[in-house]
């Protein structure tokens, strides 16, 4: 069956089917969050938090968008209530922690580890608004119209912001890059 198939049946009372839907989008969504917030914990309670929402508002599903999309939706306002939540504990910027390298492995593998890290710390810089546009689009593959239905902005404009927020990561990148190279020496 298909995401939307099984959504709707769950709208209709089958609520046992959405154990199909989390089995099939829970990783996924982790990632996601993982990659929005750096933090394994959060990750997962949001994960939780989505899908306790979808149960919640069912009967709102309407099947004419894609389900992953409907769910984005969902995602994206548990992240934005967590952060709301969580801004008078914790800085916004404080909010992310540093993902920790491997130890004692391979070359090759600490290189590709180093530069993962050095991507992690540049997404880090960019704005909200920015990195989770990259992740929506590079990470969890919406389509342009989907992002912008999600966004709720005209295509164009996610274009714009997707290709500013790639030039600006490539070059917080670079700085990072220049200043780890000028450390190692």
């Amino acid at each position: 069956m298909t995401d939307n198939q099984l959504m709707e049946e769950a709208r209709d009372g089958k609520v046992e089917k959405l154990a199909v839907l989390f089995e099939r989008h829970h990783v996924a969504l982790f990632n996601y969050f993982l990659r929005l917030t750096g933090n394994r914990p959060g990750s997962e309670d949001l994960v939780q938090e989505v899908f306790i929402r979808i149960l919640k508002y069912r009967a709102t599903y309407q099947g004419n968008d894609k389900f992953t999309l409907w769910m984005y939706k969902i995602a994206r306002n548990a992240h934005i209530d967590h952060l709301r939540k969580q801004k008078d504990t914790v800085p916004l910027e404080d909010q992310f922690e540093e993902l920790r390298s491997p130890e004692l492995i391979p070359e090759e593998k600490v290189e590709k580890a180093r530069q993962a890290a050095l991507l992690s710390r540049a997404l880090k810089k960019l704005s909200p608004k920015k990195k989770e546009i990259l992740l929506l689009s590079r990470f969890e593959n919406l389509k342009y119209r989907e992002i912008a239905e999600l966004m709720e902005c005209p295509v164009g404009t996610v274009k714009v912001l997707i290709h500013r927020a790639v030039r600006e990561l490539g070059q917080i990148y670079s700085q990072l890059s220049q200043e780890a190279c000028r450390h190692e020496m």
